[in-house]
Parts: C-alpha cells; sequence; structure tokens
C-alpha cells in the first residue's frame, strides 16, 4: 500500500558563495524524469555561461531507488550530482529536483570541498521550500442503479475520494479515484450499504 508523502509545492532559488564561486540552486516540483529533464534544460538556458549544471532528481516517492537520476556535468565524479542526490532523499520529500548552476571563482574546492558545497547549496535551499502531501489514489470501476447514486457517492467523499466520469445508461457506470489507503474500507461500506452488491472493480 502506498503511504501518503511530502511533496514540493513551490519552486526555490538560492545562492550561496564559496571561495568565491557562485553556487544557485533551482529547486522544482516533478513527478516523472522527462518533467525533471524540462527542468534541467530551462536553468541551463538561463545560465549559459555558467561553469557546471549538475542535477539530481527523485521523481517518485522519496524511498524510490528505481525513479531518480543525477549527473556531475564536468565537476569530478561523486563531487556533485550524488551528494545532491543524497541530500534530496534524506529529505524524505518525493518528486523534486535540483539543479546547482555554479560559476566558478578562480579557487579550486577539492573533492570534499565540491561535495561539501553542492551538497549544502541543495540543503539550504530545502530550508526554503513549502511542502504539501500527496496522497496516492486507484480508480476503480462501479456499476450501480439509479437510486444508489447518491450513497456511492457520500461513501466516496467520506473517504477523501472523487468521481472521475459517470455514464448514465440502464445503470449508471461510475469510475472513481480513491486514496489508497482508503480503499479497503470504501469497498466494505459500499458493500454494507448494498448488502453486497455494490462492488469496485479495477480498471482494465
Amino acid at each position: 500500500m502506498s503511504l501518503p508523502y511530502q511533496i514540493a509545492a513551490n519552486e526555490v532559488i538560492d545562492e550561496t558563495i564559496v571561495s568565491r564561486s557562485r553556487f544557485i540552486c533551482y529547486l522544482s516540483p516533478c513527478d516523472s524524469s522527462e518533467s525533471a529533464k524540462i527542468f534541467i534544460k530551462s536553468v541551463q538556458k538561463l545560465h549559459p555561461q555558467a561553469s557546471h549544471h549538475c542535477y539530481a532528481f527523485v521523481s517518485g516517492r522519496p524511498e524510490d531507488s528505481q525513479h531518480y537520476g543525477f549527473s556531475d556535468d564536468g565537476e569530478p565524479s561523486g563531487t556533485a550530482g550524488r551528494p545532491m542526490l543524497a541530500v534530496l532523499q534524506g529529505s524524505t520529500i518525493g518528486e523534486i529536483c535540483a539543479v546547482v548552476v555554479r560559476y566558478f571563482g578562480g579557487t579550486k574546492l577539492g573533492t570534499g570541498g565540491l561535495q561539501r558545497a553542492y551538497g549544502g547549496s541543495v540543503r539550504q535551499a530545502l530550508s526554503l521550500l513549502t511542502l504539501k502531501t500527496k496522497i496516492p489514489m486507484v480508480h476503480k470501476t462501479l456499476a450501480c442503479q439509479y437510486n444508489q447514486v447518491n450513497d456511492v457517492l457520500r461513501v466516496v467523499e467520506l473517504v477523501g475520494g472523487y468521481v472521475v466520469s459517470q455514464d448514465y445508461q440502464t445503470e449508471v457506470n461510475l469510475t472513481l479515484s480513491i486514496p489508497e489507503t482508503q480503499l479497503a474500507g470504501a469497498a466494505k461500506q459500499l458493500q454494507t450499504l448494498s448488502a453486497g452488491q455494490l462492488k469496485l472493480f479495477s480498471l482494465l
């Protein structure tokens, strides 16, 4: 079962200076690797003269190890993208992308210095982020009689769901979006109301 988790509710831009190098961190919500790549390209266009455009993103749940990506963009391997990703994953925030733009200030920071600078830039920007809770939803179909519609809608509303579509034929066919954590309870309530007649089905 997918539990609710925190996601970004806004974009953030935050700048830090480390040994005369400018590190500008951009944070943005992203719910797919495609949306992350679009955001990364938009930041690259904003800063065509920057030395590096390093990034990290988690496009799914915060603990999902399958939906993430990162890049050092020319910095020594392991000094930018991976420490940025570690900060994102440690924040327990999902669906977020971070891009850190660096303008080189003339002083080399060394491996440890770069890791601290890139990771610290993301950590500082995260402190400015507004969060909201994402509730994983599942879509189900249900067929009912006309005189059962109000009861169904009441149950769906009580569990925090909503109607995606409705088709009124000889019976009413509903497509419902229901919080995954509430699915079992909703199914039980519907069966109780209808003496076992109302059942939720997965979309084909």
